[in-house]
């Protein structure tokens, strides 16, 4: 699924593994809360690949800087419900399965998604959505509901840290059984207290196979 979001398909082999976790006591609060340094760490983490790959359930601390993670019973949102990519802004981002656009909007705010877009598919034997997070705002010009979107026609690409929430740039990807009536948005990130039930509705898109 992932390699389909690109072009020329790369292999898995191509991204490299980055973790983001509270488990990387190299990646410290003074990076996180400070975009160049951050993007300098993601940078240096990439070493000589063009992609960077990970996230899925990965439990981090970077959220605690951002005041919409926090909760109503003094926690924090913390556990990442899709995969992030990180690569240049401007990286083109491809359809990875025929679709239908079902919302779109900008999420404003620092650490929010930025401009996002969601697709309905069909095709996989249930109706299911994905979510495509930290867009270039010029992407949402021209969409509609209904619109019908094929599997490797451009959707969109990847927008600088001004207008994706202000992120070192990457794509947030997540893949969701049941939006929940949410429309141009849907949480990529939950609390403990929630895992169980967002594991189960947005499921690894890792595991999402594709003939």
């Amino acid at each position: 699924m992932i390699s389909h979001l690109f072009q020329s398909n790369p292999p898995i082999s191509s991204f490299q593994p980055l973790d983001l976790s509270k488990n990387n006591t190299l990646l410290t609060k003074e990076i996180y809360q400070d975009l160049a340094q951050f993007s300098a760490f993601i940078q240096e983490s990439l070493g000589d690949k063009k992609w960077g790959m990970g996230g899925y359930l990965e439990d981090r601390a970077i959220y605690e800087v951002y005041d919409n993670f926090e909760t109503s019973v003094q926690d924090y949102r913390s556990i990442h419900l899709g995969i992030d990519i990180w690569a240049e802004a401007g990286t083109r981002v491809l359809c990875p399965l025929d679709g239908i656009i079902h919302s779109f909007q900008v999420n404003a705010g620092l650490g929010n998604y930025g401009p996002t877009i969601i697709l309905e598919h069909d095709g996989l034997g249930e109706k299911c959505f994905s979510l495509y997070g930290h867009l270039a705002i010029a992407d949402l010009e021209g969409l509609f509901p209904g619109q019908k979107i094929l599997a490797g026609q451009v959707l969109a690409h990847l927008g600088t840290s001004a207008e994706n929430g202000s992120w070192p740039p990457h794509l947030h990807f997540q893949w969701i059984r049941d939006l929940q009536g949410n429309v141009g948005d849907y949480p990529g990130v939950c609390s403990a207290r929630d895992l169980a039930f967002y594991a189960h509705n947005c499921p690894d898109p890792m595991s999402i196979k594709l003939d």
